[in-house]
This record gives C-alpha cells, structure tokens and sequence, in this order.
C-alpha cells in the first residue's frame, strides 16, 4: 500500500495550525502528488499561517464536485510527531484527522487518472487553518462554493463507516462586564459589582441550554476582579453555543443580546463581541436523495451520523451545496497523542471514493 508511505511522509511533519513552515511542508508535497495527475494549482499566500491551496481540473458538461480537506494539525512541535503502524492502525498526528484523509482522496484520484488518464470536474481545496476555526479560509470557502454542485470532505469516518451529514453550528462570544472599584471594607455601598453581575448572567446564559434540541452553551472561563479587598469594576465570561437548528441560532443569538443589556445588578454596563465561526450543517433531502444515489453507484448500504463537532463541511452546507462529510478512514482518539486510524478502512474508503468519482467522470 504505497499511499501509507506517502501518509508517512505527511505526518511526521509538524503542521500546527501556527506552524507555517510545517503546514507549507505538508501542501508542498500534496502539490507534487496532484500535478502528477494534471490538476492546476492556486496558491491563496498567507504571512502568519499555512497557505490555502485550491487544485482543479478541466470542466465540461456535468456535475461540478469539490473535494475538501485541512492540511494543519492540533499538535504544537515537540509534542507528538511520530509515525508507526501494526498489522491493525496507523498511528500518529493527523492519521484520522485528516491527512488520512487527504490522503483517501488522493489515491481515489489516482485510480481515476491511471484508468481514464484525465481527471475533469473535479477540484480540490486544502486550507490551513481548520483546527482553529478557518477564521481565514472560510472567506474563500464561501466565495468558491457557488462553483460546485457537491462537496465531499475527508474528515474521520464513523464506527460503522457511517458518512456525516448534519453537525452544529458553533460560536464563541465574551461578554464583558464594568462595575465601579471600592474599598470592599470602608465603602463597600459604593461600589459596583461586575463579579455579581456576571453570576447573575452565567446562570441565565447556561439556563439557554435544550439538550433535548441538541442546543448547548458553556461559559468556559470567568475573569474579573483585583483582590479580596476590591468590590470589583470588571468581570469577563467567554462562553461557547452549539446549535442543530437555524431557530436554535436565532433564539441563542437574541437571549444573548438580551442578557447582556440587562443589567441586574444596578448601575453595571456590559458589552458583547463574538460571532458564529461556523453555520450549522442541517441534514437535508437534497443530500439524503445524493447518498441513495451513491448506494446504487456503489453497491454500498450508506450509514449516517450527526455529530457535535464542526467541520468545514459546515460552511459548504450553508452555501447550499450538497455536502457529505466522514469520507476519510476510520479513526480514534483524535486530537490526542493517542490519534490511530484503521488500516482496512483506508482501503474500504478508497475503493467507495474511486467508484464514486469514476461514475461523475462518464
């Protein structure tokens, strides 16, 4: 299995997401392997990060498809940058997420060029900054998706193979909150709490959360105050919501706004900045009417899952283009020095993306 190798050489790279140098590595060897098969490369160059790489081919009559992938990792250098394999799992920094899956869409394309020698209709798009949110290259994923009838993406695969096709839309805010200082023992009537305040809104920002409509929001850290002394004239809550739904969004975007403006303890301000990094990906029958269609193309039963966590899946969903995500190999412990993907998964993978991208070349 020579794409092992290739695997190989990609993830004993260090790709941190603000390792520059390691992200350019990884998509300069990802470059070679696409020119081989007569992609055209646009560079989109970036200072402080990787640079984002969009690879296409010749378009004709037919459906437009983009394959979409990360080339950065989680892992900061000197922390886990090993590679090494067992008869069963590949382990090592991105096996599962997602070099791995690079590295499924790649073979795939290289099945189809060594049967058809051409490769047409078909683009592929390596950002650089994925694991920290794709602050960056969601500005060109959404300007790009108007391109491309379908979106198929290489994160992890699920237990059973399962493709994903819905996952929360997440936002991360702070909300901060200013009081007036004094003397907590001499003058403890004039000043103005902002570490009361921010309890008071705490509770009525967690109190937000509908598990039952897969809604969450964590306050994730509170700051504020000087010392035990001081009535406090400051307070800060930097807080997450996770939505499944538009009216979930919508609902969380509002009481946060209202929360934030009431002031319940008298005399306190408070301000709030953030935004949703990334939209909700909504299953839709646009997309379930796709995966029966890869059933018969296959001669695969297609499993599905929701998951919690976001992708840039959920950017070209938003945009309105059919997107299935978990296209790439089998894995566990992701983001973790334990991150292992399984060997024969690469395989069952490949052979479903070849079949697949072969029938969209007729």
């Amino acid at each position: 299995m020579t794409y092992l190798e290739d695997l190989e050489k990609i993830v004993k790279i260090n790709s941190y997401t603000k390792n520059k140098a390691g992200v350019d590595n990884v998509s300069k060897y990802m470059t070679k392997w696409l020119l081989e098969l007569g992609f055209t490369h646009k560079i989109f160059k970036r200072k402080k990060i990787g640079n984002h790489n969009l690879y296409t081919t010749k378009k004709t009559k037919g459906k437009k498809i983009l394959l979409l992938g990360h080339n950065d990792t989680v892992f900061p250098p000197n922390t886990f940058e090993s590679f090494k394999e067992d008869e069963k799992y590949i382990y090592g920094p991105g096996v599962c997420d997602m070099k791995g899956g690079n590295i499924v869409a790649l073979q795939a394309l290289r099945n189809i060029y060594k049967k058809n020698k051409q490769i047409r209709n078909i683009d592929f798009f390596l950002v650089s900054d994925e694991e920290s949110g794709s602050d960056d290259s969601k500005l060109i994923s959404k300007k790009i998706a108007k391109n491309y009838d379908i979106c198929l993406v290489f994160e992890a695969a699920g237990k059973n193979l399962e493709v994903v096709t819905a996952r929360k839309g997440v936002g991360t805010f702070n909300i901060k909150c200013k009081g007036k200082a004094s003397h907590a023992g001499t003058s403890y009537t004039k000043g103005i709490d902002a570490n009361h305040e921010a309890s008071y809104k705490m509770q009525k920002l967690i109190a937000l959360t509908d598990l039952k409509k897969g809604t969450t929001v964590n306050v994730g850290k509170v700051e504020g105050g000087i010392g035990a002394n001081i009535i406090s004239p400051y307070s800060e809550l930097l807080l997450e919501i996770r939505f499944s739904s538009t009216e979930e969004k919508d609902r969380l975007l509002n009481n946060l706004k209202e929360i934030t403006h009431t002031s319940y303890i008298k005399g306190t301000k408070s301000k709030l900045n953030g935004l949703i990094q990334r939209d909700v990906m909504q299953e839709n029958q646009k997309q379930l009417d796709f995966i029966k269609e890869l059933e018969k193309i296959t001669q695969t039963k297609i499993k599905t899952e929701h998951r919690g966590g976001v992708s840039d899946a959920n950017i070209f969903s938003s945009c309105n283009v059919i997107t299935i995500d978990g296209l790439g190999p089998y894995g566990l412990y992701d983001h973790t020095k334990k991150e292992k993907a399984l060997k024969s998964s690469f395989e069952q993978r490949i052979d479903f993306i070849t079949k697949t991208l072969l029938y969209f070349q007729k």
